[in-house]
Parts: C-alpha cells; structure tokens; sequence
C-alpha cells in the first residue's frame, strides 16, 4: 500500500471526485428511475459497475478472496441493492435534494452507532454529529406550505438503513479483499434481480429504456468506488471520508440546477446541516 502520506493534495482531489462521481451517479439514477422506475433503474445500472469493478480486480492483480469474504461481499451486495432501490422510488416520487441528504445522513450515523456497540462510545465531534444530523431530517422533512410532508421521506429512510447495512457488512471483510467481494455483492443482486423479473415475468430492459443515461449512472457509481480507494491509499482515511461524505450536496445541486427542482428555505439549510453531520460523524 502506498504511504499515507505520499501525496495529500492528490488524494484530497481524488476524494472530492469519488464525492462527484457518486453525487451525479444519485442524480443520472434518480433522472432514469423518473422514466423506467426503480428496478430497472437498479437492475441495468448495475451491470456496467459490474464490469468496471470486475476489470479493476483484475488490473490490480488482485488475489482471489476467500470463500467467506465472498459471502459477506454477496451480503452486502443485496443490502446495498434493496437501499439503491428505495432511494430511486424517493428519487421518483419525491425531491432528490431532500432525499439524497436524509438517506445518506442514516447512511453514515448507522455504522458508527454499531461500532459503539463494540469499540465504545464515539467522540464528542460525532455525538454533536448525531444531533446535528437529527436537526437536519427535522429542517428536512418540515410540512410545506402547500401540502404535507415532502414525498419521499418514508423511502430516504428505508434506503439509509439498506446502506448502513451496507457498510456494517462490508466491515467483516478482510482488510486485504477489495473489488472481487464488491463484484460478488454486484452478482448476488444481479441474480435475485434477474429471478424476481424472471418471476414476476417482468422484462428485464423495458422498451425506451434510457440506456445511455443507465449506463453512464453505473460507471459513474463504480467510479465513485474506485476514486475512493485510490484516495484512501494515498492519504489519510479520516481527509478523504470526509471528502467523499459531501456526495449528498452534489446531488442536490444537479437537482436543483437540471432538474429544477425548488427547497424552501429551511430545507436548503438542512441540506447544509446534513452535509456537515456527515462530515463531523466521519471524522
């Protein structure tokens, strides 16, 4: 592994692209599940990650896991698909600026409350982190003037669990397995996908599939993956998580600048506490 040292600036960048790569991901996702729905959204948006994940196993060299990191990557796979597919169905009937933010709140706050289980309780920058975070769902989810809660809130919950799960299984996996326990949670999903259609008799690329903007969203998915870990072994980890935790914003922006879509006030700065719960819980 490269020191941790070697080059701060360059993995500093390489930490704001995994945060750009997985915001625009969320947001070409959320564009494509507004046209085909969630499942197909998932289901075609994974199959080019699985391919960019599988060639980077291999141009790295690297050894084949073990059976039971196999197992726990396969796990993880299915927990991050059912968390990928609640975040689109937020993404299509709600705001992806309120959804994205809430989500990925849950998303950072339930493995650090896990590992207190086991490592203790965290510092006082993550406890002013967890309130923080609780402050931004409250500013976030605040009934509009028009109407009730915004729409959504219920999936952006649902799909914070999925990708806390996410993390919490991908932790028991050895410290030397990187991409092949990936590319077995990315084949684990893509199977039960593929039998649910199968079941369902549901074709598995509806017609007047959006087929570029799908695979744009899984290329720019994986390569969130792999700006992450190329940052990781060319700085320090708590630098760059923080970096790559400002993704939330990224969508947020986009939606706000493509799709037009419209926070009110309070929701703009529970954007803002959201992001910085995110960065205050990941140091």
């Amino acid at each position: 592994m490269i020191a941790s040292a070697a080059s701060p600036l360059l993995a500093a960048l390489l930490a704001l692209a995994a945060a750009a790569a997985w915001g625009s991901g969320d947001f070409t996702s959320g564009m494509a599940a507004r046209r085909v729905g969630p499942f197909h959204t998932v289901f075609i948006a994974y199959l080019p990650g699985l391919v960019v994940l599988a060639a980077a196993a291999l141009a790295r060299s690297e050894a084949f896991s073990s059976t039971a990191d196999l197992l726990w990557g396969a796990l993880a796979g299915l927990a991050g698909m059912a968390g990928l597919g609640f975040l689109m169905r937020g993404f299509s009937t709600g705001r992806m600026g309120v959804v994205a933010p809430v989500s990925a709140v849950l998303a950072t706050a339930i493995p650090v409350i896990f590992s207190a289980f086991f490592e203790g309780l965290p510092g006082g920058l993550q406890l002013g982190g967890f309130a923080l975070a609780l402050a931004s769902i409250w500013l976030l989810s605040r009934p509009e003037p028009l109407g009730g809660r915004p729409k959504g809130l219920g999936m952006a919950l649902l799909a914070g669990l999925g990708f806390g799960l996410f993390f919490i299984l991908l932790g028991q996996i050895s410290e030397d397995a990187v991409f092949w326990p990936l590319v077995s949670g990315r084949i684990s999903a893509c199977v039960l996908m593929t039998v649910y259609a199968l079941s369902r008799r549901t074709a598995l690329v509806p017609q007047n599939a959006p087929l570029g903007l799908l695979v744009l969203a899984g290329v720019l998915d994986a390569g969130g993956n792999l700006f992450f870990l190329l940052a990781v072994q060319m700085g320090r980890l708590d630098v760059t998580a923080v970096l790559a935790s400002l993704y939330p914003a990224v969508t947020a922006v986009l939606a706000g600048l493509v799709a037009r879509e419209s926070l009110q006030r309070l929701q703009v700065i529970g954007v803002g506490a959201a992001v910085l719960a995110i960065v205050l819980i990941t140091i």
